[in-house]
């Protein structure tokens, strides 16, 4: 999601490892990292002198900088990317974290909604961290099918089921008397018409000759239009582990990341643009063009069935985050979710990877 990605080449063997280290231990302590740190604490077979060196070049190309009131040094953003990219080793989380995991979401109701919400629960309390999930839908929401109910000689009710389980209703009122018989023969009908379409493509479906099948299927398609246009629906837990962190000990720091946090409108381009992608997407630091958070990183991951519909989980918290545990949790409950939607809405389409 960056369009700055830093050179693998650019970094020698020690210079990489020198800065994996930072990262790791700044990651840990949230202290600038000194020479002497380094050499005590990881027995480098090398001098202090040597590693200030080895810092002061990778200050130089912009991987990392220091605070004036202290000899230590920090990672930048870019230092973090390349970290991400080109040094962190793919890894799982332990076998049991992952047992007990799958243990809690078994325990619950086979329902859409509450897998979702607990999903950002587990999140949040096994990275320690802010997390957000997002139910799953479609890229564009897909009719499934439609029953209609008499209420009154000339009142109706019309329920519509989307793809993904969503169920919308609406009251008509008709001119003319119908049957809940003919109301039934006219709702297959339209399901048969209708089954797997969007809403452009109802409106382009040929038009049925019953006057009330045209303003039914006209109807249909605002209601699909309409999901299209629905704001994300976004859950979220551990606010609380973030603002512990040292980063947001100011007031204005923490309030700033409150308002990320709770304002979807802030982080719903991002969702967006990860649905589009496979695999885990790291955001570092109000990467371009996400300049709007530069405090904040993301770790994000979609999840679900194509054709069933996709959703977002993942985690937002500080730039200073051990990207390779945050990771790992995200992948992991990313394919989890995935599994899960599928038992629920069958396998033929297969999971997401």
């Amino acid at each position: 999601m960056s369009d700055s990605f830093p050179d693998a080449t650019e970094l020698n063997a020690r210079q990489r490892a020198i800065l994996g280290l930072i990262i790791r231990e700044f990651a840990s302590t949230a202290e600038p990292v000194g020479s002497q740190t380094l050499v005590k604490a990881y027995e480098l077979g090398i001098s202090p002198a040597t590693v200030r060196n080895e810092m002061k070049a990778l200050e130089d190309l912009g991987y990392l900088t220091h605070p004036h009131t202290s000899a230590g040094r920090v990672p930048t953003h870019k230092g973090y990317r390349f970290f991400v990219q080109h040094l962190l080793q793919d890894h799982s989380l332990p076998a049991t974290l992952e047992h007990t995991i799958r243990h809690q979401f078994f325990q619950v109701q086979q329902e859409l909604d509450q897998w979702v919400r607990l999903s950002a629960s587990v999140l949040a309390r096994t990275a320690q961290s802010a997390a957000i999930t997002t139910m799953p839908r479609p890229a564009s929401a897909l009719f499934k099918h439609v029953e209609l109910i008499s209420l009154q000689p000339r009142t109706m009710l019309m329920v519509v089921v989307l793809q993904g389980g969503a169920m919308r209703q609406q009251l008509i009122a008709v001119e003319d008397p119908w049957t809940q018989q003919a109301l039934s023969q006219l709702s297959t009908d339209l399901n048969e018409r209708l089954a797997g379409l969007d809403a452009y493509r109802v409106r382009q479906v040929e038009g049925p000759s019953e006057p009330l099948a045209r303003q039914l299927t006209d109807l249909i398609a605002e209601i699909l239009l309409h999901e299209d246009e629905r704001e994300e629906q976004i859950f979220s837990d551990g606010l609380v582990n973030v603002l512990q962190a040292p980063e947001f000990l100011d007031q204005g720091e923490a309030r700033r990341f409150v308002e990320i946090f709770e304002e979807p409108s802030a982080i719903e381009p991002l969702i967006h643009e990860a649905r589009q992608l496979p695999g885990v997407q790291v955001i570092i630091g109000g990467e371009r063009p996400y300049d709007n958070l530069p405090d904040v990183s993301l770790v994000l991951s979609r999840y679900g069935q194509p054709t069933q519909g996709t959703g977002i989980l993942g985690i937002i918290g500080p730039i200073r985050m051990p990207y390779g545990r945050t990771i790992s949790t995200v992948r992991f409950m990313s394919s989890l979710m995935s599994g899960l939607v599928a038992s629920l809405y069958g396998d033929e389409a297969g999971s997401e990877e």
